[in-house]
Parts: structure tokens; sequence; C-alpha cells
């Protein structure tokens, strides 16, 4: 549970850290994270003498298979929310993780065969009625939001996949390795073409742009901490923890505009996490009775 707290409340946070890398974009960020996340890992297995297990791991085909997948999803997930808050979106990208709760109990239902109470499929009908809401309110399908929330919820399916046969650090290592040659390729590629940041603003910029490493690499210990070791709806609990930092922080820091229509969605996806947990301390409440 400490880990899954400490995870969500960084990644909470994770707005203020990339307005302050601008005027890079998403793209040079991400890269950036990978490949320095890849050098922390490195020290990290050193310093808890795990390269082993990190070998280990990339000998079992099927581990290495699941856990290619899941950089995939992260990969992908860390592009759109990067992109979502350096273009002004950020109100929709925490919207993505107040989704996400309600993926992630639907994906324990559909592909773990976890049973859901008749409670439970009440609170995930809410949230289908809030994202038809949004659509509306926003003219569009919000598509960043619905990427962040099923990239992350499958993601975090794979994590419970490879389960605590591989600790979070060799998994992380693992993942952040199956990513890099393309990073390094977007870094090789951004420099050519003068559109790289990293030593072209400053010594500030340089080390800001690479403490990505230690900023990304840490919350995704934590959470593949928690993942291997909590049931995939109590994860999905734990994320309101993120969102509602990254709402407070884009609208009362970054200003971001919340339409009455706007907070009508925000509140039915709310309505809907508030039946979830209701229902969870409940029947929490009543197995220790019993």
């Amino acid at each position: 549970m400490l880990y899954g707290v400490g995870a969500y409340g960084l990644w909470g946070l994770l707005p203020l850290y990339f307005m302050l890398l601008l005027p890079a974009g998403a793209v040079e960020i991400v890269a950036n994270r990978v490949l320095w996340s890849l050098i922390f890992c490195a020290i990290l297995m050193t310093a808890t003498r795990s390269w082993g297990e990190f070998l280990a791991a990339l000998r079992r085909p099927r581990t290495l298979g699941v856990l290619a997948i899941a950089a995939a999803l992260i990969g992908v997930n860390w592009l759109t929310y990067t992109y979502g808050v350096t273009s002004g979106q950020a109100v929709e990208a925490s919207l993505g993780y107040y989704i996400n709760p309600l993926v992630s109990v639907l994906l324990g239902v559909l592909v773990l065969k976890e049973r859901l109470r008749p409670v439970q499929w009440v609170a995930v009908g809410i949230g289908a009625v809030a994202v038809v809401v949004l659509t509306v309110a926003y003219g569009k399908l919000p598509w960043i939001a619905l990427v962040l929330a099923f990239s992350f919820g499958f993601y975090g399916l794979m994590k419970k996949k490879v389960g605590a046969g591989v600790n979070a650090v060799t998994s992380l290592s693992v993942e952040t390795l199956v990513l890099a040659p393309f990073a390094a390729v977007t870094v090789v590629a951004l420099t050519m073409n003068q559109a790289a940041t990293l030593t072209g603003y400053g010594s500030a910029h340089f080390w800001l742009m690479a403490a990505s490493g230690i900023i990304t690499a840490v919350p995704l210990v934590f959470f593949g901490a928690s993942a291997s070791r909590l049931p995939l709806t109590t994860i999905g609990m734990l994320q309101y923890f993120a969102p509602t930092l990254q709402l407070l922080v884009a609208t009362l820091v970054l200003g971001e505009h919340m339409g009455p229509e706007r907070w009508v969605g925000f509140g039915l996806v709310w309505a809907a996490l508030l039946v979830l947990t209701a229902d969870i301390v409940w029947t929490t409440v009543k197995v220790r009775r019993n």
C-alpha cells in the first residue's frame, strides 16, 4: 500500500516537472526519460546486486515477452501524457487517470476472471456515461484521457502477469532496455536536425533532463512493487491520488480552464469512483466481521 501511495503521489506532481523542461517537446522528453532511466537502473541494480536476476529475466522468453509488451504500453503512456501536459491539456490528462481505475477493474473481470459485485458494475456504467458526457463537452472524443487510461490499465495487467517472480527493479530495467534503442535513435535524429534542447539551454536544463531518470524510475519501481503484491482492484483504488494532484496542478498552477460541462463529466467520474470505493470498504468491513 505504501509503495502504491508513493508511486501515485509522485506521478501527481509530474506536470510541474514537465513544464520546467520546456522548450523541449514531448518526444525529446520521453526519449531522455528512457535513456536516463536506463542509466539509473544500472546504478540501482549494482547497488542492490540484482544483475543476476536481470540477466535471468532476459533468458526467460515468456518473461521477456510480457515485459516487452509492458515497455511498449508504458512508452505510449509516457508520450501521450507528456504531450497532454506540454500542449496545455493537463486537465484531460488527469481525466485519463481518473478513468483508469474503472479500466483496471474491468480488465480484472474480463482478463483475470475476477468477479464484480452489482454495485461495482453500476460504478463502471456511471464511468461510461461520464465518457459520453465529456465527449460532448470537449466536442470530440477525449482521446488523450482514453489512451492514458487503457495503456496504463493494460500495463498494470502485464505487471500482474509477471507477478512476484520478477522484482520491481529488474522489471523496470528490462522495460527501459527494450525502449532504449528507440530512444537513442530519436535523440540522434533530433540532434542531427538541430531540434534537441538537451545541451543548448544551459547546465540547469541539462541536469533537469538528466534527473528524468530518477523521477521516472522511482515511482515505477514503487508501482511495480505494489502491482505484484496487491489485487488489481486495489491498485485501481490507489490511482485516485495521481489525478487529483494533477487536476489541482492543472487548474490552480497552470491555469487551465474548467467549464461547467467539464465539471459535470468529472463529477460523474468521481461519483463512479465513490460508489466503487464505498462498495470495497463495505465488503472489507463485512469480511473482517465474519
